[in-house]
């Protein structure tokens, strides 16, 4: 399998959007959680968007899913994979070897309410490891900076926007 096979509709999604700024909006993406039991939540999307939540039993849940931490981490370290791949596919560039690792810190302390302790995962850093036949060093290591700066879920991390939360009671 090849990321040039996206070069096309990358191609086509750039005319349509440079011509039509409009049509690469997507307002009100969602993702649900609903509760289930214990501490296990039922995740969905849109379309065929699916993931179980759980905490470890340490924690007090039974294991039976993503920790929703690992989850953040997750999506951090495959939207910038994408990113890359789609950015070389733009350039040409055959991948032969692209693999991200995200890795953070936690402090469950404040999960179980110790106040004082901040719930956010820190020292979080991101690893890339890429290759492509015939491509130098310094290309490589470029389009990696280039994928991770331009990940929409990095850039949305590091520009931290505010949430606007609404509660309903049942």
């Amino acid at each position: 399998m090849s990321n040039l096979r996206a070069k096309e509709a990358i191609a086509r999604a750039h005319r349509l959007f440079s011509e039509k700024p409009g049509a690469a909006k997507r307002p009100n993406t969602t993702a649900r959680a609903v509760w289930r039991d214990g501490l296990l939540c039922e995740v969905s999307g849109p379309g065929v968007e699916r993931a179980t939540t759980d905490m470890p039993e340490p924690m007090g849940g039974s294991g039976n899913g993503s920790n929703p931490g690992w989850l953040l981490r997750a999506g951090m370290a495959s939207c910038a994979a994408t990113a890359i791949a789609m950015r070389a596919a733009t350039l040409g560039i055959a991948l032969s070897t692209l693999e991200v690792n995200v890795q953070s810190e936690s402090d469950a302390r404040g999960l179980v309410g110790i106040p004082g302790v901040t719930t956010a995962l820190g020292n979080m850093s991101m690893s890339i490891k890429i290759g492509a036949d015939g491509v130098d060093e310094a290309t490589l290591r470029e389009l990696a900076a280039w994928g991770e700066a331009n990940s929409p879920v990095s850039c949305t991390l590091r520009d931290r926007p505010n949430v606007a939360v609404e509660v309903s009671v049942a």
